[in-house]
């Protein structure tokens, strides 16, 4: 009997490409060449790129602006003169109690001549009166309160008067 023999193929048709995906006498297709990388492009690429870092250093360290406008030179500590008293005076404080206040001013060497202390009375009554026996015998509070004294007394007397000693302090 004859004998009938069939080849199975993956879906291939008469006359298509063959197993292997081409033609049997076609030639086969080159592949296509990698694209090479030129070493002049890379040298270029990190030259620039390193005048580009350089220029930026350059402009941080020398020309950039500062942020902060440039300080003026402080003043000097103005030389201390004189040492002014002021008889103490005596202060109502709340709730019916009293203060005994005395001071002196220290005054500046250019000072023209001794203030009159009329003034400092006044603002060291504006300052202390009214306030409760605790507020003032607390020594952090005194010393703000001295300080705060001097200050307006600074700008009331032009400058002349840098410090205030408290002399007499005593409360009832």
């Amino acid at each position: 009997m004859p004998v009938e023999q069939r080849v199975i193929g993956g879906g291939a048709k008469i006359g298509g490409p063959k197993i292997g995906g081409a033609k049997i006498g076609a030639p086969a297709p080159e592949p296509e060449p990698e694209p090479k990388k030129s070493k002049k492009k890379l040298v270029l690429i990190a030259v620039v790129l390193v005048v580009l870092i350089a220029g930026a250093a350059a402009w941080w360290f020398l020309l950039r602006p500062s942020g902060a406008p440039a300080e003026p030179a402080a003043e000097p500590e103005p030389e201390k003169g004189e040492v002014l008293a002021v008889e103490p005076v005596s202060l109502n404080l709340a709730d019916g109690h009293y203060l005994r206040l005395g001071f002196s001013l220290q005054l500046t060497a250019d000072a023209r001549e001794a203030p009159d202390p009329a003034v400092a009375v006044d603002h060291a009554i504006e300052l202390f009166s009214g306030r409760t026996v605790e507020e003032i015998s607390d020594p952090k509070k005194r010393a703000a309160l001295r300080d705060e004294l001097a200050a307006e007394l600074s700008e009331a007397y032009e400058g002349e008067v840098m410090a205030v000693y408290l002399t007499n302090y005593v409360t009832q």
